[in-house]
């Protein structure tokens, strides 16, 4: 059972982390007009992966002002996101060898 749950836990950090990752480059395509924000499909994307991310940036934001007009909630987020993944894997390896 807790294999399973690691690999569910370790999936969902997985599908966040890259949706934190592909939406700070389409935020980037989009301010230098790399793409049209216009698009329905590109514009699809952007609304799902805002709906993911913005709530577990907006936390972040609070905090931490953007640095030279370079917003780093989402590295802070993406580092905070692995420090959990560790802490949840040793604590379900901890239990699985207990």
């Amino acid at each position: 059972m807790l294999p399973a749950i690691a690999w569910l836990f370790n999936t969902i950090v997985d599908i966040v982390f890259w949706a934190v990752i592909i939406n700070a480059i389409l935020s980037w395509l989009f301010a230098f007009n790399v793409i049209n924000a216009g698009n329905q499909f590109v514009g699809a994307v952007s609304r799902v992966l805002n709906a993911i991310t913005e709530p577990l940036l907006r936390p972040f934001r609070k905090f931490i002002p953007p640095i030279g007009g370079v917003d780093l909630s989402p590295l802070v987020l993406l580092l905070a996101l692995q420090f959990v993944r560790i802490l949840v894997n040793e604590q379900l390896r901890a239990l699985m060898y207990t």
